[in-house]
């Protein structure tokens, strides 16, 4: 079954779990292409962190060293550095740091729909690749003018995270967004 873009965008009509599905396609087939990360996303806290810094681009350069505000990848505006937590599709803080409860769904829906797979984690952890589909789906979208920027920004954060897990990136957003986790469990990231 081979999915379009064109199609996509009618599902991205008729439901916001779409979205987040496509976001979620796009973010792990950089990771899988960036080197450094072995051809795969390795495990839910990798994703959900890296999926926080894209969702909150402007943070990103203060997580991880090898990222710049000034990056054009991350397609920043004066208005998105000036208000980093005004974002479109905010999250919310939970016990192991930013978390949306959609990621089992979406994992399962592109899972089941053949445009990601389980591959062989680091220490029992799932790890996520992308098929030939989803790779094709996935490029197709980034090179889309409504989500260039994400696609742009997805490469940017897959190769500043290059060779970190997610355990260090999660310890990277505690020490370094300190006061914007210092809040209750369940609580929207705002």
């Amino acid at each position: 079954m081979k999915t379009s873009y064109e199609d996509l965008e009618l599902l991205l009509l008729r439901e916001d779990s779409a979205y987040h599905q496509a976001r979620v396609l796009v973010l792990v087939d950089a990771v899988v292409r960036s080197s450094g990360h072995s051809k795969k996303l390795d495990g839910l806290t990798k994703l959900a962190k890296l999926d926080f810094l894209l969702r909150y681009p402007a943070l990103a350069p203060q997580v991880l060293d090898a990222l710049s505000e000034s990056d054009p990848r991350l397609n920043l505006s004066q208005e998105d550095i000036s208000a980093p937590t005004e974002v479109e599709s905010p999250m919310i803080r939970y016990k192991y740091g930013p978390w949306d409860d959609r990621y089992y769904s979406v994992i399962g829906a592109l899972i089941g729909r053949g445009l990601l797979r389980y591959v062989k984690g680091r220490k029992g952890s799932v790890a996520l690749s992308t098929t030939k589909e989803g790779r094709r789906l996935a490029q197709d979208l980034s090179a889309a003018p409504e989500w260039k920027a994400l696609g742009e920004r997805s490469e940017a954060i897959a190769d500043a995270s290059s060779g970190m897990t997610g355990n260090a990136i999660k310890e990277l957003i505690y020490q370094r967004l300190e006061e914007l986790m210092d809040r209750p469990h369940r609580q929207v990231i705002r």
